[in-house]
């Protein structure tokens, strides 16, 4: 009942922010505005005082808008005041093998030190995670198994975990049966299983640019080729461009993140993903499809899977709850289609079997319905978050600096100017202890020299504030 009325609260003081932010976007509300009293806003809305003050903090933590003391709220923010977006990548003329491991070691054992101000992980707070929700269902697996989780859990994966996932699948429009999941370490694996069910080494496999560098590796650890497909930065890959590639480089298969795109933040209309699942079906070519950002939206509803429209079993969906939920679980899963046996197959020979405990554990807390309670909370922090910072670089950058819109995940794709050498302004942050993503790690050619990802995975604090500051200080400085 608690539950309930939380969420109803909550609702009511969301709809009247969510009134006001649209007024701010339609200039309607413009900068240095003065807004209703809360009192006033109470009264005209017939809203408690309470939910009044609760729409004018909603709106005052993503930056929207102000308390003057003394004074009342004003405008802060409108979209006006923010950077274009990326321009997006010509395509490579090559389908080439893959070699990028050195660079991104070297970025990643320079992130290992102490204090430094990381925004190049994509993954969240550990701040935004139920943590004693998750220890309780931790506990009560436990409890619960005759062997205390000590025991090999099936290869497929734990029936319970299986179903739970059957019913998320719920949201994006898929009747999967615990039958037709495979539990994986992580999506990764999930991904590297799939990817070895459908090719075979020398062969060419179609990605996006940029894409997820461990994707890079997962080809390269299987002796793949690659073709990197142009990806716009809000429409996702360009379907007619890859439908003219597939014959000019015997593609295989394709692998493509089409629901929040790492780095890039894109996510493809759903009409275009069926697009593209009915092109490759005709072409009999199997789309791996990695929807681990799939369920971190800030729309209105969760977008569908390229799996939805799945008719003939080539779409192998890939997901996990490494972003969403636990990061160290490492627990994930595929729904491989046609290629289940296959996928099946390669597990018991790569891994045998998935953390007992861990399963349980999410399975646990996935049957309590506390899942989707805390994807709202997340949704919403990571959309202010995003937010802000999508302020802080527009404030602090040059002006003719780059940046992206995305409407989920955890993403920021900034390009700069083409003096600029994201690699090298890596190392440079590196000495005021501030860690970022520089583009060349998301290609296989080691292009967006210009460019960097900036995870926003972190609330906004003084500390966040400070080292977008300097970064953007470092770039109009840059020698």
């Amino acid at each position: 009942m608690k539950d309930v009325l939380e969420v109803k609260t909550e609702h009511k003081y969301t709809e009247v922010a969510e009134r006001i932010e649209s007024l701010i976007e339609k200039k309607v509300l413009k900068v240095g505005d003065k807004l209703l009293s809360v009192r006033a806003l109470s009264k005209e809305q017939g809203i408690s005082l309470s939910t009044a003050f609760q729409a004018y903090y909603l709106l005052e933590s993503k930056g929207l808008i102000e308390a003057r003391p003394q004074s009342g709220y004003y405008v802060k923010y409108s979209r006006e005041h923010i950077l274009d977006i990326p321009q997006v990548c010509e395509p490579s003329d090559d389908a080439v093998p893959v070699s990028v491991d050195d660079m991104i070691n070297s970025v990643y054992n320079d992130l290992n030190a102490k204090g430094v101000t990381n925004f190049s992980l994509a993954t969240p707070s550990i701040k935004l995670l139920p943590t004693a929700k998750l220890n309780k269902a931790a506990l009560q697996a436990i409890r619960e198994s005759p062997t205390s989780c000590l025991n090999y859990e099936n290869v497929q994966g734990n029936a319970m975990l299986r179903k739970q996932i059957a019913r998320q699948a719920f949201n994006w429009g898929g009747t999967p049966s615990e039958d037709d999941i495979v539990v994986t370490a992580g999506a990764v694996e999930a991904m590297s299983l799939c990817v070895k069910a459908v090719t075979k080494p020398g062969d060419t496999v179609a990605i996006e640019t940029p894409t997820y560098y461990a994707i890079f590796q997962v080809m390269e650890s299987h002796g793949l080729k690659v073709v990197e497909i142009p990806t716009d930065p809000l429409l996702g890959i360009d379907i007619d461009y890859l439908e003219q590639a597939i014959p000019r480089f015997d593609i295989k298969a394709c692998l493509f993140v089409n629901n929040f795109n790492n780095p890039l933040g894109s996510c493809m209309p759903d009409d275009r993903k069926k697009k593209l699942v009915d092109m490759l079906a005709k072409k009999e070519i199997p789309l791996i499809e990695d929807d681990i950002y799939g369920e971190l939206y800030f729309g209105k509803t969760r977008p569908k899977t390229c799996k939805t429209f799945d008719k003939k079993g080539l779409v192998l969906h890939c997901a996990s709850f490494s972003k969403s939920l636990a990061p160290g679980y490492r627990i994930g899963w595929t729904i491989p289609g046609k290629f289940k046996e296959r996928v099946m197959r390669l597990k018991r020979m790569h891994s045998v079997s998935t953390n007992t405990l861990t399963q349980a554990a999410v399975a646990n807390f996935l049957s309590n319905g506390r899942y989707e309670l805390h994807l709202r909370h997340l949704r919403k922090a990571l959309h202010t978050q995003s937010l802000r910072y999508l302020q802080a670089v527009s404030e602090y950058f040059p002006d003719d600096t780059r940046v992206t819109r995305p409407q989920g995940g955890f993403t920021l794709w900034i390009e700069m100017n083409k003096k600029v050498n994201a690699f090298k302004l890596h190392k440079r942050a590196l000495k005021h202890n501030i860690g970022i993503a520089p583009g060349q790690i998301f290609s296989t050619q080691g292009r967006f020299e210009n460019c960097f990802r900036l995870s926003y995975g972190a609330p906004w604090n003084e500390q966040i504030e400070e080292g977008i500051k300097t970064l953007g200080k470092l770039v109009r400085d840059w020698k």
